[in-house]
């Protein structure tokens, strides 16, 4: 498939009173047209900042990109989102239009004094450039489409008279509502019990393949990843420590890191045995150790690690990791 977003060398920092944290330092991805890129790693490690910067929603203070590109596939051209003004029309014209993002916690993100209709019927008025008789009645058909019993009556209701999955149902009602190209799900069912949770992710895989979207999916769950991604990459303090297809990483994983990962997933399918947490924890923003970030807490941490920062590399065909195993 042929890229729609290619992001090269981005680098995303937040300058503060006490420092400069470096969010996002380096990344590199491609994300495929109607495609599933799974982007994993523990709280902190830059996933959201990542998809912010895409979203040309960085608060600027403290927050700046630094440097690298984001290249928008689009009709055919090609657009570098960063050389855009965020708060241009340009911008906005491509904002929830053809890029649009679920947040990880709808209460929080959805307008509590407005109804749900209301804020469907926004977003497709102001990128549609239709009627609000014709606004409310593609609302209530996207309502529908996403699950929501009753959408005529659930369109004038606010956001506190709805559960928690019909929030979350709304806010992906949403995001489809101008059929988007790229849709970023920020850990979409944080928030959500787990048998609500395979609801709405099997919701979310059934309408990307209705809409053709492609879906750039941040989470800390590998098994979300397992079952919904079709490429994966693997952030730790800023940095993509490995990164190929979802099969490989999980049946042929490179990085230590991802090995740890891996290793701290209770299975079904295997006879009981203890886990193996990887030690420690991610260090402090202001105080990124010199050479490898993971190396602190690497069990296979070797001299170099300690003084040089590996770079991303094919290590074997359509397979990249960062660590010094490789050299």
């Amino acid at each position: 498939m042929a890229p729609l977003i290619e992001v090269r060398g981005l680098k995303t920092y937040f300058y503060t009173d006490d420092g400069v944290v470096r969010a996002v330092d380096g990344v590199d991805f491609t994300i495929e047209q109607e495609k599933t890129l799974g982007v994993v790693g523990e709280s902190g490690c830059g996933k959201s900042v990542t998809a912010l910067s895409i979203m040309g929603l960085i608060q600027t203070p403290p927050g700046k990109i630094e440097a690298g590109e984001i290249l928008y596939h689009r009709n055919g051209n090609v657009t570098e989102l960063t050389n855009l003004d965020p708060k241009g029309k340009e911008y906005r014209s491509i904002r929830g239009n053809e890029i649009a993002m679920i947040f990880q916690e709808p209460m929080t993100s959805l307008n509590p004094v407005y109804t749900i209709g209301n804020q469907i019927m926004e977003a497709i008025i102001l990128h549609q450039k239709v009627g609000k008789k014709e606004a409310r009645k593609r609302a209530v058909a996207m309502l529908e489409a996403v699950g929501i019993p009753l959408p005529r009556q659930r369109i004038d209701e606010y956001p506190h008279q709805l559960s928690g999955g019909m929030r979350q149902r709304a806010m992906i009602a949403m995001a489809l509502s101008c059929n988007p190209s790229l849709l970023i799900a920020d850990e979409p069912t944080t928030a959500l019990d787990v048998t609500i949770e395979a609801q709405v992710l099997t919701l979310m895989h059934d309408l990307r393949k209705e809409f053709k979207t492609a879906m750039m999916l941040i989470t800390h769950d590998l098994g979300v990843i397992a079952s919904m991604a079709d490429d994966v990459v693997v952030m730790y303090l800023g940095k993509i420590v490995e990164g190929s297809t979802v099969r490989n990483v999980f049946h042929h994983t490179k990085h230590p890191y991802t090995q740890g990962l891996m290793s701290s997933i209770p299975s079904l399918a295997t006879k009981r045995h203890r886990l193996v947490p990887i030690e420690g924890v991610v260090p402090d923003p202001f105080e990124v150790p010199a050479g490898c970030g993971f190396e602190p807490r690497c069990p296979q941490s070797m001299g170099i690690c300690k003084r040089e920062t590996p770079p991303l590399k094919e290590v074997v065909p359509g397979h990249r990791a960062a660590c010094w195993l490789y050299e």
